[in-house]
């Protein structure tokens, strides 16, 4: 695990918020909306060490507070590290938004078991592993967000090995949120619909897109910052949302 660049801010401590897989795509809007809420974010991050820099510092370039930390989410030395060096550098964890995941896409009589293993090790081991060690962590008055998707829904053809392990991350949360009864922690996953990302966007033509974007009442895909808004929700002031799926998809399930 290594770090990058820390910016503390001066004056009162604010909430600090985890936010995995928080370096592109989603993860980074949703990293961005909580640094503009006034919360110190810990951007975990894969493998992208230039693209986690950048992230920090368009975060401090608007005034906000950011660490970058690289770990994988399946392995738990690596997110008991990530919990550390929070509390080390900012007194605690607020927040924690678990955006990190893979998509692998195929039918399901065409797709290898390695693929499949890789996707569960990633969507499922590690959605546990960090919600294990958000349920350890989190201070009072918290809030875990998990990653879900809209597919569980819309059961798309060539989702089902993906939709399976996000199945599971629904799972887990509703049942994590009674385990912690009595300690004032929520515990929620959103649940995007097609989303305007690379991870989406890639390998698909504009007529598959163009449809995809027509699904919903909107007639329009997601952008990353209507996804980070839900968490921003979830993370902040809805105290009285608890263990549920919130779907996040303009109407189109």
């Amino acid at each position: 695990m290594t770090s990058t660049h820390i910016n503390t801010a001066a004056g009162e401590s604010p909430r600090v918020a985890i936010v995995t897989g928080g370096s592109g795509g989603i993860g980074r809007s949703v990293v961005e909306r909580l640094a503009a809420d006034g919360m110190s974010v810990v951007i975990g991050y894969a493998g992208n060490s230039v693209r986690a820099q950048e992230t920090v510092e368009a975060i401090e370039k608007a005034g906000g507070t950011a660490l970058a930390v690289k770990a994988d989410v399946a392995e738990e030395a690596d997110v008991a590290s990530l919990f550390d060096l929070a509390e080390e550098t900012f007194g605690g964890v607020d927040v924690v938004v678990h955006t990190a995941g893979i998509m692998l896409l195929s039918p399901l009589v065409g797709l290898e078991l390695a693929d499949f293993d890789r996707m569960h090790r990633t969507n499922v081991r590690g959605t546990f592993v960090v919600s294990r060690e958000a349920a350890r962590r989190l201070r009072t008055g918290g809030a875990l967000v998990n990653f879900s998707t809209s597919v569980t829904k819309l059961a798309l053809p060539n989702y089902t090995a993906y939709a399976a392990t996000k199945g599971a991350v629904d799972a887990m949360t509703m049942i994590l949120a009674k385990e912690l009864r009595g300690r004032d922690i929520t515990v929620n996953a959103v649940a995007p619909g097609p989303t305007a990302t690379p991870l989406f966007l890639e390998d698909k033509d504009q007529e598959t897109i163009d449809r995809l974007a027509h699904v919903p009442p909107l007639e329009r895909l997601a952008y990353p910052e209507d996804i980070a808004e839900a968490v921003s929700f979830l993370a902040g002031p809805a105290r009285w949302v608890n263990g549920q799926i919130f779907y996040v998809n303009g109407g189109a399930a």
